[in-house]
């Protein structure tokens, strides 16, 4: 979880200038998920090909709402990008979330990350609200992304 949590707060710093709120979201998120992990609900793949970990999501619970998952954290390595890691890793969550009997399942994104926002839309998320906020350091337009399973 340190290695994935490092590399994501890397990587949003080198391309996108994010700082140390981010980096404190993205580690909270990762000590949550080791804190509180369900494993019945909640689960973390990692690609990685000759032992180099090239991308990684997270599937976890909505707090106070059973029937919805939240998928945490995509990022694909750059020199992994465009193989289809992002999409195979989506998928994935929304294989298990069927499987665990979610409903539905919310996430969190910027518009500025098109590649991922790409990767949402071609598995069926839709925008459901956006806004702009500073918590980064300079207005970023945030979006909340939602996948009906039901």
């Amino acid at each position: 979880m340190g290695t994935i949590a490092a590399r994501q707060a890397i990587l949003y710093e080198q391309e996108n200038g994010w700082g140390t709120k981010l980096e404190a979201i993205i580690l909270d998120i990762a000590a949550r998920f080791l804190r509180e992990f369900d494993p019945a609900k909640e689960q973390c793949w990692v690609a990685e090909r000759d032992g180099r970990i090239l991308g990684s999501v997270f599937m976890v619970k909505e707090p106070g709402e059973p029937e919805t998952a939240r998928l945490r954290l995509l990022y694909v390595e750059p020199e992994a990008r465009g193989l289809g890691i992002g999409n195979a890793l989506v998928a994935e969550c929304t294989r298990f979330a069927r499987e665990s009997g979610y409903n539905r399942i919310v996430l969190w994104t910027h518009a500025v990350l098109e590649s991922a926002r790409r990767i949402y839309a071609a598995e069926g998320y839709r925008i459901i609200a956006s806004e702009t906020q500073e918590e980064f350091g300079r207005p970023e337009v945030s979006e909340t992304w939602l996948l009906d399973l039901a």
